[in-house]
Order: structure tokens, then sequence, then C-alpha cells
């Protein structure tokens, strides 16, 4: 019955033959339900955007970091656990190491063994300037006082790689008291995400204790189909809805990623952090507005294309009035578009096969 009273719709549409100029359509309430034809209002217009992309929260790279046994060690006390906040320069554990002991030793003998060296590296230097010793010997002299100093300068380096502060080595060096306990500190003010140790393991040197983060601005990784990605530029602005955050795009991928024919972007999230954890999956939207113009999105079922241009039928006091409009972005069952709309108009959303068939046929387009 619906078909049937759709081919009388459009045969009695045809017969009365309604005026066609200016791009509009002259149709009466009653060929309106005869057709089929349905309306709805212009939904309010945003700024233009694409939503429900899924994304992955994560932490920037340089946001991020891993703190290991410097040394083979026991855990002697944990200070810090999984979610506290901690502060730059913060013991966080504490380790008793009988190879930094060795370390120490080591810095003590390169210590003296360098002062020897510039001691003999003296004498030598006026023995050599009074002629009482040959050249090859003070050569031999400086060269042994540079080789020392390079040794106590590497046993310094080990010792700070350890763990040890500049001070605590001055203090070693002052003082000889040899100490196999070691203390690890936080590298920045962060919270910690992840602890692998526990008191009473021992542990080789390398091995993974603490990752501590900064989670303040954090990052989002977000997949957008490639038929959208033109109309993304970087700066645009994301929104995560669900979770009252924001930020902007950082950065566009130039490959796709797998099978699914997506581009992976990247994004700061600069407020709304509080609400994200590192590793969530959310959805988010991205901006794709361009000098403030004005869009709508509306459903598919609304938009009919007239000799290759998408057009809207809009309501009039007469019938419809066809206006052109640009899609901004197309997807499976709404499409994001742009036009000379003032936002208030009604749109017809269902029936559109009949109005353009009576705008061709009157108006002789294809």
């Amino acid at each position: 019955m619906k078909n049937a009273s759709l081919i009388l719709g459009l045969i009695t549409l045809s017969i009365i033959q309604p005026v066609y100029a200016n791009e509009n359509i002259v149709v009466n309430t009653k060929q309106i339900q005869s057709l089929g034809i349905t309306t709805a209002a212009l939904p309010s217009k945003h700024s233009g955007e694409i939503s429900g992309l899924p994304a992955h929260v994560v932490i920037p790279g340089n946001q991020l970091f891993v703190i290991s046994t410097p040394l083979p060690a026991m855990v002697e006390q944990m200070l810090v656990g999984v979610g506290d906040s901690v502060k730059k320069g913060q013991p966080i554990a504490r380790l008793q190491s009988p190879a930094l002991a060795e370390a120490q030793r080591g810095l003590l003998l390169a210590n003296v063994q360098t002062q020897l060296a510039r001691d003999n590296l003296v004498r030598d230097e006026s023995l050599y300037k009074d002629g009482i010793i040959s050249e090859s010997r003070y050569r031999a002299a400086r060269g042994l006082a540079l080789e020392t100093q390079a040794t106590l300068s590497e046993r310094k380096q080990v010792l700070r790689l350890s763990g040890m502060s500049d001070n605590a080595i001055a203090q070693l060096q002052s003082g000889n008291n040899l100490s196999s306990s070691l203390t690890l500190t936080a590298p920045i003010d962060g919270v910690v995400l992840e602890k692998t140790a526990s008191a009473g393991q021992r542990l080789d040197a390398a091995v993974v204790i603490f990752k501590i983060a900064r989670l303040d601005p954090l990052a989002l990784e977000i997949q957008v189909p490639l038929a959208v990605s033109h109309n993304i530029k970087i700066g645009a602005l994301i929104t995560i809805p669900a979770y009252s955050a924001g930020g902007t795009i950082t950065a566009i991928a130039r490959s796709l990623t797998g099978s699914n024919q997506t581009i992976l972007l990247r994004a700061l999230v600069q407020h709304g952090t509080e609400n994200l954890r590192p590793g969530q999956f959310v959805e988010a939207s991205i901006s794709t507005a361009a000098n403030n113009v004005a869009q709508w999105e509306i459903p598919n079922s609304a938009i009919a294309r007239i000799s290759g241009k998408p057009v809207l039928f809009v309501r009039t006091s007469q019938g419809f009035r066809a206006q052109t409009i640009n899609i901004v972005n197309e997807g499976a069952h709404n499409s994001v578009i742009s036009g000379a709309l003032k936002g208030d108009e009604k749109i017809a959303v269902g029936g559109i096969s009949a109005l353009k068939s009576s705008m061709m046929g009157i108006g002789g387009g294809n």
C-alpha cells in the first residue's frame, strides 16, 4: 500500500506540475503527505567535529622515568608504593650492595694514586728544569698523572651512576668511610606507576624497580578513518566529552595503521587530566571547523545530489527550496555539512526521492 501511495503521489505531482523557479518546488500539505515526505528541524549548529573516535590515553615519552638497580644489591626497604606522589630527590628505596663498597674502595685507591702522581709530577718538573733528570722521565711522570686523573674521574662517574651524589663522593674522599648502603631517589615530581620489587629481594644490576611519571599533561593516541583525515590539521582542538578533558592535535602520522585503513593522531591533553588514567581507552572528538564556519550534523537521508551537487530540501511556505550545501565530513549514518543556512530551517529527511524526481523532471536536470 505504501508503494502504491507513493506512485499515486508522484502521478498527482506530475499532473499538478508544481511551479519550479529559482530552485523552488511548490507543493501543498496534501501532496507532502501523499508523497511520504517528512521534515525535521535543522539540528543546532556547531563548530564542526568528528566524534566517537577510539583513543588511547598514554604518557608522553619525556614524562616517564624508569628507576633500576645501578649495582647488584638486596632491597633493604621500600619507601613508596604504587599510586604514591613523590617529589624530586625524595628517597624511594634503600638497598644494600657489597658492589657499592667495592666501587668506593676503587675510588679511594684512585684518589691516592692520583695524589701521588701529582706530587711526583711536581718534583720531576722541578728536577727537569734544573737539568737533573731527562725529558723522557719528565714526560713519563706527566703521562702517569694524566692517567691516574682519568681513572679517578671514571671511579667518580661509576659512583654517580650508582646513585651517590657529588657531596657524598666528596665526603667519601675526605673521610675514607666505606658504606654498602645505597638510597634511590625520585628523579622528578610525579606518581609511582609500578613497583616490581619488595624488601629482602636480591636483584642483579639494571633490574627495574620503579616506574614514575608526571601525569599532567597526558597524551592521546587517536585512530581516525583515512576518509576524514584530510579535514584535520595540527593544532585542531580535541575533546573527551565523557571525562571533561581536552587538548590539541600535535602530530599526524604519515602511514596507515593495519588493515583498518586508519591514521594515528597524537594529541596533548592539557586540561581534565585528573579525570583520566594512563592506558585508558576513551572516545574523542576532533574539531574540523575553519574560520568559525557554522556546520550542522544531519542524517544522510536528508541529502540529495542534483547534477553531482549535494543539496538539502528546505521547507518554505509554498513547499520546498533546494539548497546547495558542502559536505565537510560524510559518515555512515550522519554527515557534517555547511552552507548558507540560518539554523532555524526545517529540512526534508524522508521522501527525498520524490522531491528530487519532481525537481529533475521539471527543471530538466540529470
